[in-house]
């Protein structure tokens, strides 16, 4: 089953290694309105690394912080009980343009 959403993302550099990221769920307006919640699943470091949200309004937008890059996994439920599966790397990257590679 495919689905016309996918994973975007907004990065900060903070300084001395460290990001401020956020995560959300873009695609139609019709397609969004359909989503019930959607689960991240981040890296297994992170202090409850399944989040939950169902703001339809911040497209499920999910903002954290952090120092390294790993997939990022969001489980989407849809009002009729659809489930779908997305997947995307997270990129940080230094004020001169270089990723992080950690």
């Amino acid at each position: 089953m495919s689905t016309p959403l996918e994973i975007r993302q907004s990065e900060h550099y903070e300084g001395e290694n460290w990001w401020k990221w956020a995560v959300w769920v873009e695609g139609p307006d019709a397609a969004l309105d359909q989503v019930e919640f959607v689960e991240w699943t981040l890296h297994p470091t992170f202090p409850n690394p399944i989040r939950r949200k169902s703001n339809r309004d911040d497209k499920f937008k999910l903002e954290t912080a952090g120092w390294g890059v790993f997939p990022i996994r969001a489980r989407v439920k849809t009002k009729a009980g659809q489930e779908y599966v997305l997947n995307h790397d997270l990129e940080l990257h230094y004020e001169d343009g270089r990723k992080n590679i950690d």
